[in-house]
């Protein structure tokens, strides 16, 4: 390309002009007359005069530049001066953070040197600029609220990991994350800074303050009479714990609040490109000329045009006009300044008449110049500065009521993305690649109220009462006054106003996402969806594989934004398609075909799948897939690839990295693969590591060039095609390998399927997480009524004559009030944008996906293996959430096929917790978790019972399973809360001694009402009694995680009453004490399910003919007297633990096992037959361990020598269920009576064998049980030390 301003009339391109008259009608080239005219209307003086036409120079395109590069001179002369360096000021023209010298610890930071991440306890950095004199400025944009320090330092300052800007004589500061500023002090200033906040940094050295502005809003003078005088220059610097990030504007950008500080005289620290900005400014005024003023060459005169419809129309003049301003302008639309100063804003006010985006074609049209007249590299960089000024203007604009700045950005960039050649461009190499895009789909929550106009919007507040997690209010809650009705409903009003604003801007992100979607542009390329297909493959690849380094993760609160506008945008194309395709599926009917998981279409890194690992899947089941999918595999992709070479790679890859390193960059480390996604609006996708360490720290153990190479996989994500996605001629495209027992049907389009199977991904891998945070605000609103509602009855209570403390508790209520006040406008808005019933039908839709994504699999046999572990996570992730985060607002109950949906979630988890397919130790056990969970309220377990009776034995017989080597624990707890609610005083809710104690959380699964199932106790029962060996192996194996689980119990309480009773201070370690209580849950939980054994089945136990019965009722009666002795002896050590009262052992205490004892001990001696009843008591009696007098004590029956012994102690009264009567219910008062009954039995039935043995001298008695003969004899044998 020519140089511009020399050679020919017009060097950027060679057009030949006819000056015959009878070609201008044909071509359109207009006479000289009006030529002239039309130039000068055109390029204006700066004035914006124009002389008289005797006096004006005749324009031509011959003579036009020189005209063009008179006009651009004029002022320039002017102009110049203003770039000299002011004074005042030292260093580079150009300010960035010093990433040579001027940091202390581990800090990332930003391929422009504007971006930084804290990367250490409390790293700090300067700028390369400082200043002595004047007035100053420079803005920092908030990209995370954390612990962070902004302000000034002299290069005298040195930090720390611990002390950093303000902690230091010569630094000052302000933290919006404490609210405060620091000078080696501290003291209260400011407001609260965000995450999309702007902090503009003001220095006065002619007076001597420090000032800061929060979003153009001035804080006040932070701190005057600052150190000033020969050697004395402050730098701009932070000081920011790790992760925390920012972005600064020393004036490489227009400032975003420049209007206040320039009228106060202050100046950025950058001076801005005031001769490109003049000189754009003149070209864009002179392109505006040419879309304001037509040609009509049939009437030979000039007409003024409407601009919004302007059009080229393939007029010469007009072309050939704006390729001479483009040769000027193209240049100066590199620049991000004149781009964000110039560009955008004028791009901006076309739009700002209102109307659809699609009113203004004259965007498209600038558009389509740009790619005409524009080198290409100009239109790269122009388009990628703009779109990054869009996101860094959307993401830091702040909230107003009517969103106005949002909708306005938003816009504009759907104006921008319409145009098809430049959609996909920014598609192919910026959106994904350069900026982080799904900023775009985010809808930032204000933090203060106030200034997002919620107060008006919202002027009535109102918080709701306590719900329980099924959904339901609960009963204690008392029936809503009148006054609270009309609140309530003034306050919905004003979320009903907030969610209508809110759902513009949602529209505008979906709008988006549409034309990112589109498959139909086809002109020119591949069309955008499959561009867009393999960007968002990578995406979800580097959240997948970089789950530790939070640098390199989108946020989560992004991920839910970006989540539910993809699903808008999906189900839109897909039920477009169904409405073509009228054999195809709805997106009600949506999954994804299990031949996705196998066929090596879609990559899914290395992500475990339920069967293992994909490579040696590929190797086992090798002969299914070419048996049931006809899918062979290359042999070269089964070589075997351990771990070991894995390591010798990555070993290799970074000793030869760091040796081709120069030594020099070893100190501020290399740039990183992956780029910073906490980092500043720029948004850059590489990092520059800065370590005040010898060595770079952050070498990525395994790149992603090293994961290509190993991948087993047919197709990476950059190798594919369109053909390889939708397929074509025969070939199925993602469907190939379709499986027998798959219907052969039309489901959609095959590129659809894969956006929903990242959809699946993303909510895996941080939307549920963030779901679950969000939570947090409702529940501080519900303490905040609590408090506020107890403080009232305590001002109701409080005596007339006490007004202090009267007025300590009116105190205490107004800040109460206004607390909830904040929260609940704020909790408004979390409503509407996280957790509004648009949002849980989107998570609602989700889970039937992975529902019917699961069954399909399944059918499939050994290929089910092949399916991400990450679908079971979603299935059981995404009910949680509908369950537990979208209560009380939504309620489950009320979405479409409810009841359907429970019973199909029920039959996969009881199915698949046991599964052979499925050898993953995590997802095993969440499966069991989410079962047991299940079971705990009343809907859910409903829907359990109703899943075929196939289904229901086979996952009794599962849970029946031998205990050993297998997680147990959770199946035991199955099994407990089946039976809950039918055992001995087993009808608590909470235990019966901590009932006047707050839970902790009352929406827990232990927590829940008893909804015993005996449907399910049934099918147990039948299990037990039909097979032989089921039953004792199932028994042996409780039997014996009983004995072990109890054994440790008592072990540890030894060990804390020694510690108890040391004279010096001590401390028994919580955890410990959280072991302890978890034995003795343990050992209740399986005593219950011995009792609900011998209650359902007790021939088990009491029919002899059985082989293994009497063994057991032996082994369960040894059991049992272990238990009860410890506990039950007088002053034994259970007791004064118990009476120890530590935190963590509130569970520990005599009522729940005592009382599953005794269940136990009435089920075989009362609640049975004459036999039955003779066998138990006879082998009950027989255990050397056995004492009636732990029966006496447990039904608080003692003996009279007991009685008489324990008189100094009469004020202190044992534990007994005689004491406990007054706590239990009424149908527990006739199960004591069965206790009662079960003492006579065995005091009479003792004293009958006690009558019938022969009495023995205490010398003859065993020493260790006191209860038989010796039988053990010495036998010296023939050993010296023997004689």
């Amino acid at each position: 390309m020519t140089s511009r301003g020399a050679g020919t009339a017009f060097s950027r391109k060679n057009y030949r002009l006819s000056t015959e008259p009878e070609k201008s009608k044909v071509t359109g080239i207009v006479n000289s007359r009006l030529l002239n005219d039309y130039l000068h209307r055109v390029f204006t003086n700066a004035d914006g005069n124009q002389p008289a036409a005797a006096y004006r120079k005749h324009l031509t395109f011959q003579n036009l530049q020189e005209h063009l590069d008179r006009l651009l001179a004029e002022e320039n002369g002017s102009e110049d001066s203003r770039d000299q360096v002011a004074e005042g000021r030292l260093g580079p023209s150009t300010v960035v953070l010093d990433h040579t010298s001027g940091f202390e610890g581990l800090l990332l930071v930003d391929d422009d040197l504007l971006g930084v991440i804290g990367h250490s306890n409390f790293g700090s950095i300067r700028a390369t600029t400082c200043v002595y004199k004047g007035k100053w400025i420079y803005e920092v944009l908030i990209s995370s609220q954390g612990l962070m320090q902004i302000g000034w330092c002299t290069l005298n300052c040195r930090f720390n990991q611990e002390e950093g800007v303000g902690d230091t004589p010569d630094s000052y500061a302000y933290d919006g994350n404490r609210v405060r500023k620091w000078n080696v002090t501290t003291t209260n200033y400011g407001k609260s800074w965000a995450a999309g906040d702007i902090v503009s940094c003001l220095i006065d050295l002619d007076e001597g303050t420090i000032a800061f502005c929060l979003n153009g809003i001035s804080l006040g003078t932070a701190f005057d009479n600052i150190t000033r005088g020969a050697g004395m220059a402050y730098f701009p610097a932070i000081s920011l714990s790790f992760k925390e990030s920012v972005a600064f504007n020393f004036g490489s950008r227009p400032l975003r609040y420049p209007l206040g500080v320039r009228r106060a005289g202050y100046r950025p620290l950058q001076d801005p490109p005031v001769a490109d900005l003049v000189k754009a400014r003149k070209l864009l005024g002179y392109l505006k000329n040419v879309i304001h003023i037509g040609i009509d060459v049939t009437e030979g005169k000039l007409v003024e045009k409407d601009t919004s419809m302007w059009q080229l129309q393939g007029e010469p003049t007009v072309l050939i006009t704006l390729a001479h301003i483009f040769n000027y302008f193209s240049p100066l639309m590199c620049k991000v300044y004149l781009v964000e100063d110039v560009l955008m804003s004028f791009l901006l006010s076309i739009l700002e008449q209102g109307g659809a985006v699609e009113a203004h074609p004259l965007i498209q049209q600038l558009l389509d110049l740009m790619w005409l007249l524009m080198e290409e590299y100009e239109v790269h960089e122009c388009l990628k500065q703009l779109l990054m000024s869009l996101l860094r203007a959307y993401r830091f604009s702040p909230i107003i009521p009517d969103l106005g700045l949002q909708i306005h950005y938003l816009r504009l960039t759907i104006a921008v993305l319409k145009h098809e050649k430049s959609r996909k461009y920014l598609l192919s190499n910026v959106l994904f690649d350069v900026l982080r895009s799904v900023v775009f789909f985010y809808i930032k929550s204000p933090l203060r109220v106030e200034e997002a106009g919620l107060q008006e919007l919202i002027p009535t507040t109102w918080w709701p009462n306590r719900f329980t997690k099924e959904g339901k209010e609960s009963k204690e809650v008392k029936e809503e006054s009148a006054e609270e009705r009309l609140r309530r409903r003034a306050y919905e009003r004003g979320c009903q106003r907030l969610k209508k604003r809110i759902e513009v801007v949602e529209g505008l992100q979906v709008q988006i996402l549409k034309l990112l979607l589109n498959n139909k542009d086809r002109g020119g390329g591949e069309a955008s969806r499959y561009i867009f297909l393999n960007k968002f493959r990578k995406f979800l690849q580097e959240n997948a594989s970089n789950r530790g380094n939070l640098t390199v993760l989108c946020p989560p609160e992004y991920m839910v934004c970006f989540l539910h506008r993809l699903i808008a945008a999906l189900r839109f194309f897909w039920d477009g398609h169904k409405a073509k395709t009228p054999a195809a599926l709805s997106s009600e009917e949506a999954y994804i075909p299990p031949q996705l998981f196998y066929n090596g279409k879609v990559d899914y890194f290395d992500l475990q799948r339920l069967g293992g690992l994909l490579s040696h899947l590929k190797k086992t089941l090798k002969d299914d897939l070419a048996a049931k999918a006809n899918v062979l595999i290359d042999p070269a992709e089964l070589q075997a690839v351990t771990m070991d070479d894995l390591d010798e790679d990555d070993e290799s890859a970074t000793s030869a990295a760091q040796s081709q390193r120069p030594s020099a960059a070893l100190a501020i480390g290399g740039a990183l693969a992956r780029p910073g996604w906490l980092s500043s609006p720029t948004l850059g996708r590489a990092n520059r590591f800065l370590s005040t360490a010898a060595v770079s720290l952050m070498n990525p153990r395994r790149p992603l060039g090293a994961l290509e190479k190993i991948k087993v996989r047919t197709l990476s994500v950059e190798q594919r095609t369109e053909e390889d996605i939708e397929g074509s001629h025969g070939n199925e495209g993602l469907l190939l390998g379709r499986p027998p027992e798959e219907p052969d049907q039309p489901i959609t389009e095959n590129s659809l399927l894969e956006v929903l199977d990242g959809i699946v991904m993303m909510y895996n891998l941080s939307v549920h997480q963030q779901l679950g945070k969000m939570v947090g605000v409702s529940d501080d609103v519900n303490e905040y009524a609590m408090a506020l509602k107890d403080t009232e009855e305590k001002i109701s209570r409080c005596p007339k004559r006490r007004r202090d403390i009267h007025e300590e508790l009116l105190k205490s209520q107004k800040v109460f009030s206004e607390k909830l006040n904040h929260l609940s406008r704020r909790l408004a808005w979390i409503n509407v944008t996280i957790y509004s019933k648009e949002k849980m039908q989107d998570i609602y839709w989700l889970l039937r996906v992975c529902i019917r994504t699961i069954e399909h699999g399944d059918r499939t046999g050994s290929l089910f293996a092949f399916m991400p572990e990450f679908y079971l996570s979603v299935a059981m992730n995404s009910y949680s959430a509908l369950k537990n985060y979208f209560s009380p607002v939504n309620s489950m109950e009320e979405l479409p096929g409810y009841e359907e949906t429970l019973m199909r979630l029920a039959a996969i988890l009881a199915k698949h917790f046991a599964d052979s397919r499925i050898v993953g130790t995590d997802i095993r056990d969440s499966l069991m978790q989410a079962l047991a969970s299940y079971v705990c309220y009343p809907h859910s377990l409903r829907a359990v019972e109703r899943i075929p009776e196939e289904q229901r034995i086979s996952m009794m017989k599962n849970l029946l399973a031998p205990y050993e080597q297998r997680p147990w624990a959770q199946t035991n707890w199955i099994l407990v809360r089946l039976w809950r609610g039918c055992g001995f005083g087993y009808r608590y809710t909470r235990l019966p001694h901590l009932l006047k104690t707050k839970p902790e959380d009352a929406s827990l699964p232990s927590l829940q009402k008893p909804c015993p199932s005996t449907l399910l106790q049934r099918h147990m029962a039948d299990l037990l009694r039909s097979d032989r060996d089921l039953a004792p192996s199932f028994l042996n194996s409780v039997l014996n995680q009983l004995n072990w689980a109890f054994s440790e119990f008592i072990g540890m309480i030894q060990e804390i009453q020694q510690a108890a009773e040391r004279l010096e201070r001590n401390f028994v370690d919580s955890r410990q004490l959280k072991v302890c209580a978890t034995c003795f849950d343990l050992s209740v939980s399986l005593l219950r399910v011995l009792e609900m054994t011998v209650t359902l089945a007790p021939e088990i136990f009491l029919d002899w003919n059985r082989p293994s019965s009497e063994l057991l009722l032996r082994r369960l009666a040894q059991l049992l007297n272990q238990v009860l002795n410890p506990v039950t002896a007088e002053r034994n050590l259970f007791d004064r633990v118990v009476n120890l009262r530590l935190p963590g052992l509130e569970s520990v205490d005599h009522y729940p096992i005592l009382v599953a004892v005794t269940g136990i001990l009435v089920r075989l001696l009362v609640d049975t037959d004459v036999q039955g009843a003779e066998r138990a008591t006879a082998v009950l009696l027989a255990d050397p361990c056995f004492q009636l007098r732990s029966i006496q004590y447990l039904l608080g029956h003692a003996e009279p020598l007991a009685l008489a012994a324990a008189a100094p102690a009469k004020d202190k009264r044992h534990f007994s269920l005689q004491t406990c009567k007054c706590r239990l219910r009424a149908e527990s008062w006739a199960e004591l009576a069965k206790g009662d009954k079960m003492l006579s039995h065995l005091s009479e039935e003792s004293k009958q064998a006690a009558a019938t043995t022969l009495p023995t001298s205490e010398e003859d008695l065993c020493p260790i049980c006191y209860a038989h003969p010796i039988s053990a004899i010495f036998r010296p044998c023939s050993h010296k030390s023997c004689k």
